[in-house]
């Protein structure tokens, strides 16, 4: 148990002395970075779905 309570003071130092943290203005910029290439991907992955499900259809129907 002493492991595990050495474990975690030693990674709340470690976040609190040697990460660099980024300024709130990058943090924003990157949120919305990421927010906007989530979206385009979610939209991406809609549309191939949508295709093969109509195709699948077609072909079902067809046969």
């Amino acid at each position: 148990m002493a492991g595990i309570t050495n474990y975690i003071k030693e990674s709340f130092e470690e976040l609190k002395n040697n990460v660099t943290w980024p300024i709130w203005s990058e943090v924003q910029r990157l949120t919305v970075v990421v927010a906007v290439f989530s979206i385009i991907f979610s939209l991406a992955i809609w549309g191939v779905d949508t295709v093969f499900s109509k195709v699948i259809k077609a072909y079902f129907s067809w046969i």
